[in-house]
């Protein structure tokens, strides 16, 4: 197939492939047709019939959808893209602003900032102007008066000249048609009481036309979840016009890039020489692969390439410095034998490409530069005639937090023989690996303690921030915890050796069991129950120093970013309440398992009702605990809030839901707590933080699907007492799950004395507070996500693995039961690793906490290598068409990231389906009475 008889999309992609453009759906071509109309190219047709003299026309490689907000836009290599659009249309005088908009752009352009951050700041503040990413068309009103017609993300835009003088939202459209050269467009009822319909007159039937179409693909581009289907053809004759919007909408290209299901390249700005595409010579010999502007013609039949007639014809723009791929630098935790393993690795891949992959892989992966732009008098007075050659400088974007880059195929080792081996030597009695989960996770235990007692108090010391009372408080508790579990866990050991025949085999006696050595040790902890029943005063007091000493706060969260603080540092905290419950359902299956007849039986029922006595004591306290930690969590995480902490408020559920506003469906992080509801924005900050945009109070609410009023899937709309917003889930599990979730609180809400808690109060730095119905609504503020940048700048990275970014990028939900359940379902244990394709199986030690897999190379290290989040994954046995034929393993899977995991027997095969399950799949509410059917709201 010649690239003529191609259609549109299959030239547009191999431009795309050729810049490694991830996010290609912002992008397309357009052209000057015969009538010297500047058009887009239908992806749809093929290009001979779109293109009558093809030697003679040149496409460009624009953006086509500008979004409103350019957080959404994840790759800086597409910032990058849309920074030059925005300075090729200001050079163009297609986009037009006031003097004082144009000298900020231009000091933005000119400037001595980082590239990226001029690119960012530049995007900003186009982004507000009115005439951001626009193109008017030419039209009339029913007066005759003429105007300019344009489209943009939020609807249809009216300008009179340069002035914006009526928009039509597209929530308020029902219907756009055209009737030859007359463009309708067609309100519901209940938007507009004046007229259902207005008609505006364009030139001809084919410029009204290409509006319309322009209109059909920003509509379905930014309001649709999914690609619009095709018309089924009509059997005899068809009426109107077939068009359809062709490609992934928005949402499904944010779901795509935040999966990852591409190859990430890195790419490097450089210091260039930019010239214009007129002043440069033809120069034959170039392929045109960072081009801004291409020409057509067939290729050569035996070779592929351009004519030497065509190729006169090829217009091109060539940086003055050549471009490179950026390399990755060694990770600190890796070894000259694992750097060994992985170069030949990456060697013997790059050998198996063919060469025009190789290619891809190498030259090809750069950032495209653009021709030489001048600034006319359009853009400002006094600016003239200024050569704008935008530098570029490695991307300093953190790799997606979701990845696990340091644990790579190459390190696999295969040690099948050594673990059939193994097993054949260990004992198969189901109690004995019992006991062996004892040791196992007793160990990550004990390292969680040393977090505390070693590491933080250092910490802490060292500057001498922390006040003398609360750091007697503090390490009173906990080091004698530390000594005591150091024993415990030797004891362990000890049995474990004598049971497996390790160790002291001449010694005579009954050591296969368990029991006794649980029952003396939980009544030893019996006597420590004082020091856990302080657990909560620590955090209470731990909290108030944080909130009166900025230097406290700092070493905090400074020891928060170490990689051995793998969690937030207040669940370390919770860690020996945790404990308890592990040890009781550790015993309640040891129990099931032994017959009353057995030796160890008498010894583990008396050893299960110790700890049930002591679970049952500090049950309370540890309910309370676990919901002062999260708000003291999400008061750290959350931006423009204050008074979030206050007694008598609970966490209930957080999680992405899309809110429809005047400028479509947008992604917004909620917070659903006993009182209130929270809805953020994910800001570009150092930090990651959310921006709190609006709170809505429980009180008086009310629930109601609204799926055939917005005809959108899983939509549903909120009413409160002041104002109602419409909201829709990613799946019909998500919105089963918050409308339950809302319900109830909605009801505790009616219980409480009959009155709304007060809202929350904005921080100093987002201005003065707002009443109560401007707090409530979200104004979709241009400078909400910048407003605290200044003072965000100077804090140190937030660790992206934690559970609300998970649900930020996997577009799902958690609740305070799903965080109650998977505290109860810890595990750690040795497990075998295999990648889908690899060959080889890696053993690495594993510990599930917090819905996440954390992978360690060994027990003995003290913080882990890698980690990968659950939330989203199922957990499921191979299938065959998976060629795995080993028993014990289970299949990691979300969307297309697949693990398999090889376990040491059937007990502990079907130990780590249970705890995943926990995190994979979604709490019922049996669960949340059983847990709390003494605790309310």
């Amino acid at each position: 197939m010649t690239l003529l008889k191609a259609p549109g999309k299959y030239l547009l992609d191999l431009i795309c492939q050729n810049l490694n453009l991830v996010e290609s759906d912002y992008f397309a071509l357009e052209f000057l047709d015969h009538r010297k109309v500047m058009v887009w190219l239908d992806l749809l047709k093929p290009i001979v019939k779109q293109v009558r003299r093809p030697r003679h026309v040149v496409m460009r490689f624009v953006v086509k959808f500008f979004p409103p907000d350019h957080a959404q836009l994840q790759e800086e290599l597409t910032r990058y893209l849309f920074a030059l659009q925005i300075k090729q249309d200001l050079a163009s005088g297609r986009m037009t602003c006031n003097d004082s908009s144009a000298a900020l752009l231009v000091s933005h352009i000119v400037h001595g900032h980082t590239p990226a951050a001029s690119d960012y700041q530049l995007l900003e503040i186009a982004r507000r102007l009115e005439t951001y990413g626009i193109r008017q068309h030419c039209a009339k009103d029913r007066e005759g008066t003429k105007i300019n017609l344009s489209v943009s993300h939020t609807g249809i835009i009216v300008f009179q000249g340069t002035n914006k003088i009526n928009s039509f939202n597209w929530a308020k459209v029902r219907k756009l048609s055209f009737k030859r050269k007359r463009f309708l467009i067609k309100f519901r009822p209940e938007m507009n009481s004046c007229q259902d319909t207005l008609e505006f007159s364009m030139a001809s039937r084919d410029s009204c036309k290409a509006f319309w179409k322009i209109c059909v693909e920003y509509h379905a581009f930014f309001r649709l979840f999914e690609e619009p289907k095709p018309k089924p053809k009509p059997i005899l004759f068809s009426r109107g016009s077939s068009f359809r919007f062709s490609g992934r909408t928005q949402k499904q290209l944010l779901d795509y890039v935040k999966e990852g299901g591409y190859k990430k390249i890195q790419f490097e700005r450089k210091h260039s020489k930019m010239r214009s595409i007129q002043s440069l010579p033809e120069q034959p010999s170039l392929v045109p692969k960072q081009s801004g502007s291409f020409t057509f013609g067939e290729r050569s039949a035996s070779t592929g390439a351009p004519s030497p007639s065509q190729r006169k014809g090829l217009e091109v723009s060539r940086s003055a410095a050549e471009n490179r791929v950026e390399q990755k630098s060694p990770s600190p935790l890796s070894t000259p034998k694992r750097d060994r393993q992985e170069e030949t690795a990456r060697d013997k891949v790059q050998l198996a490409k063919p060469p025009r992959e190789q290619q891809n892989a190498g030259s090809l992966v750069c950032s495209p530069h653009v021709s030489e732009l001048s600034l006319n008098s359009q853009v400002g007075p006094g600016v003239q005639n200024l050569s704008l050659s935008p530098r570029l400088s490695p991307d300093g974007k953190q790799h997606s937090p979701l990845m696990t880059p340091l644990l790579t195929d190459a390190a696999c080792v295969k040690t099948d023989d050594e673990e059939e081996m193994r097993r054949k030597r260990f004992p198969a009695d189901k109690a004995y690996f019992i006991a062996k989960e004892v040791s196992t996770t007793e160990r990550t235990y004990l390292k969680d303690l040393e977090v505390v007692t070693s590491c933080f108090q250092s910490a802490v010391a060292k500057d001498d921030v922390m006040p003398e009372p609360l750091k007697t408080l503090l390490f009173s508790n906990f080091n004698p915890l530390y000594k005591f579990h150091t024993g415990f866990l030797k004891e362990i050991e000890q049995r474990l050796a004598l049971w497996e025949g390790r160790s002291n085999a001449h010694i005579k006696g009954d050591y296969q069991r368990i029991g006794d050595v649980m029952l003396k040790n939980l009544r030893s902890m019996k006597q420590l129950t004082i020091h856990l029943q302080k657990h909560s005063e620590i955090l209470t007091e731990l909290e108030k120093a944080i909130r009166n000493s900025r230097r406290l706060e700092a070493v905090c969260r400074e020891f928060e970013q170490q990689k051995v603080c793998y969690l937030p540092l207040n669940i370390f905290f919770l860690r020996p309440l945790h404990r308890l419950m592990h040890y009781k359902q550790i015993l309640e299956r040891l129990c099931k398992h032994y017959p009353p007849t057995h030796v160890d039986f008498r010894d583990s029922r008396a050893a299960l009702a110790e700890v049930a006595e002591m679970v049952a004591q500090l049950h309370g306290t540890m309910i309370k605990m676990e919901n002062f930690q999260k708000l003291v969590e999400l008061k750290r995480d959350l931006i423009g809030i204050e008074n979030l902490v206050i007694p008598g408020r609970e966490f209930i559920r957080q999680g992405c839901l899309s809110k429809l506003s005047a400028k479509g469906l947008q992604q917004r992080m909620f917070f659903l707590f006993s009182d209130i509801l929270l809805y953020t924005s994910r800001g570009l900050t150092a930090t990651n933080q959310f921006k709190v945009h609006g709170q809505i109070p429980l009180y008086g609410m009310t629930i109601e699907e609204s799926e055939d009023e917005w005809s959108l899937p899983h939509c549903f709309t909120l009413n409160a007492q002041r104002q109602s917003i419409v909201v829709a889930a990613s799946a019909q599990v998500e919105m089963d799950k918050w409308i339950e979730d809302l319900q109830m609180a909605v009801d505790l809400a009616q219980q409480c004395n009959g009155l709304p808690s007060e809202l929350m109060t904005l921080s100093p730095s987002d201005g003065p507070p707002k009443s109560p119905d401007e707090t409530s609504v979200e104004h979709e503020s241009e400078d909400d996500l910048s407003a605290s940048r200044t003072s965000l700048e100077r804090q140190s990275p937030h660790r992206g693995n934690t559970t609300m970014h998970v649900c930020w990028h996997r577009n799902t939900s958690v609740s305070m039961v799903d965080y109650s359940i998977a505290v109860e379902n810890q595990l750690s244990g040795n497990l075998l690793r295999k990648f889908k394709n690899s060959n080889g199986w890696q053993k690495l030690w594993v510990v599930f906490t917090n819905f996440c897999l954390f992978f360690y190379k060994s027990h003995q290290d003290n913080h882990p290598l890698a980690s990968l989040p659950l939330l989203g994954y199922s957990v499921t046995i191979p299938a065959e068409s998976d060629n795995i034929h080993k028993d014990y393993v289970f299949k990691l899977q979300f969307k297309s990231h697949v693990y398999f995991f090889r376990a040491e027997s059937e007990y502990t095969f079907e130990r780590w389906m249970e705890v995943i399950r926990s995190a994979t799949s979604s709490a019922t509410r049996t669960r949340l009475l059983s847990r709390k059917e003494s605790h309310a709201y």
